[in-house]
């Protein structure tokens, strides 16, 4: 074993989808879909359908077989028919009329329509903990941060609650992307259907029907590669956000910050010399591999570019990316979702990272009280930057800089609520509410 795909990473279900089994499977029923348009366009005898379908299937066409004969011919899609006719009284039907990659491309779809829809019951179930983290932590208080820095203070559940929306939107990308993957051909070698003769438009409605597909209208000798890079671009988008979440996770968990951790068993070992260590390991794993996710949109768009009808580049290419892409999409969605469904959240930890900020993140709220009281926004954004600064430097809080300011002091009065994180995190609880009843909307089956 080479591919840490055998071995380390991605669900048995869709590893199972790109094995060598179930890709002979996925062939030999886009064969069998063929043999049946035929007789129904009265092309060849009914019985000769019945079968070649019957036949169609890896327990009669033994991959190693298909393997002996690809061997000898070195055409892996001629190696199948040769197989599969090997079987069959009315062989000489089979694949009839068709181009390898009438059956390949119409495979491709059956089987990366499949991939998506299990990747979308991993995305649902994401959604459901990020959910379930939002409502728990509606009024659990944080620090928000941007450059890195203090900021204002936020929500625990307005975060999850971003997050669930990007998702949300993630959901319905990949039913537009599904819809433009569902598409086969049976159009012969230049996607004129010239081989099919006056039957051709049946036969190819007849193939894509069975199967639930649509028909690419017109074709080459391949469908559109520009399917395949929404596709990509889709599963690249997705990672990204993956790794976004998991680089949140892994920030929030570093010895300084401490506010949420990842599930950590109690025989898990954290390093192999030093005892104390808990890392963020699955987080740090779906970063890793989204960057591997994203690295496979590149070849994605080159394959797009053919020569005249199509030349053969893309097709070694889209025997390594199709399922790395998807197996990895899939892995790394599931193991987000394992992150928050066992997340750890420490709001003390949160309370204290606040105090730490020496008020300093109230100064916003100071400098907009300020203006209720008549100072002018930029006087008032001066004034307060001053002190802040004076804050910083001299390691104090703000608050009592600002006490010993006479000024301050006549237009403020009492401090106190204005340096009270509760009465500064705006209208946060609403807007987790208005998230959550969107996804409900959207998503009946996710519980909120």
């Amino acid at each position: 074993m080479i591919c840490p795909l055998d071995f380390r990473y991605g669900r048995l279900e869709l590893k199972h989808l790109f094995s060598e089994e179930q890709r002979l499977a996925y062939l030999l029923k886009v064969e069998a879909a063929l043999a049946r348009a035929h007789a129904r366009a009265g092309t060849i005898p009914e019985e000769a359908a019945r079968e070649i379908a019957e036949k169609a299937t890896p327990e009669h066409v033994k991959l190693e077989r298909v393997k002996e004969i690809e061997r000898e011919i070195k055409h892996d899609v001629m190696a199948v028919v040769r197989a599969l006719s090997e079987q069959c009284e009315h062989g000489r039907y089979v694949h009839l009329g068709a181009t390898s990659y009438d059956i390949v491309d119409t495979a491709n779809a059956l089987q990366m329509r499949d991939a998506l829809s299990m990747i979308e019951e991993s995305m649902k179930t994401l959604l459901g903990n990020m959910v379930k983290l939002a409502e728990r932590h509606r009024d659990t208080i944080m620090l928000g941060r941007t450059h890195g820095q203090y900021a204002l203070p936020v929500t625990f559940g307005l975060k999850m609650a971003v997050y669930a929306m990007e998702l949300v939107r993630h959901l319905k990308r990949l039913s537009q992307v599904e819809d433009e993957i569902s598409v086969g051909k049976m159009s012969g070698a230049v996607g004129t259907g010239a081989a099919f003769g006056d039957t051709f438009f049946d036969v190819q409605n007849h193939v894509m029907e069975e199967l639930g597909l649509a028909a690419e209208i017109p074709a080459t000798q391949i469908v559109g590669r520009d399917r395949y890079v929404s596709l990509f671009s889709f599963l690249a988008n997705l990672a990204t956000s993956l790794e976004k979440w998991a680089t949140e996770v892994r920030n929030l968990q570093r010895s300084e910050i401490g506010e949420v951790e990842e599930f950590f068993g109690e025989r898990q070992v954290g390093s192999s010399t030093m005892p104390h260590k808990r890392n963020p390991i699955t987080c740090e794993q779906i970063c890793g591999l989204a960057r591997v996710v994203r690295s496979t949109l590149l070849p994605a768009w080159e394959n797009a570019i053919q020569w005249h009808e199509r030349d053969l580049c893309n097709s070694s290419a889209e025997r390594f990316i199709i399922p790395h892409a998807l197996v990895l999409t899939d892995w790394i969605v599931t193991q987000m979702g394992k992150v928050f469904s066992t997340l750890k959240v420490y709001p003390e930890r949160m309370k204290e990272n606040i105090e730490r900020s020496n008020g300093l993140i109230f100064a916003e709220a100071v400098m907009m009280k300020l203006t209720e009281k008549g100072m002018s926004r930029q006087e008032a954004h001066e004034l307060m930057r001053r002190y802040a600064m004076e804050a910083k430097e001299r390691n104090v809080h703000l608050k009592d800089i600002l006490k010993k300011q006479k000024e301050m002091v006549e237009r403020l009065g009492d401090m106190d609520e204005l340096f009270d994180a509760a009465s500064y995190v705006g209208k946060a609880r609403e807007l987790v509410g208005l998230a959550l009843e969107k996804i409900q909307h959207d998503f009946p089956d996710i519980n909120v």
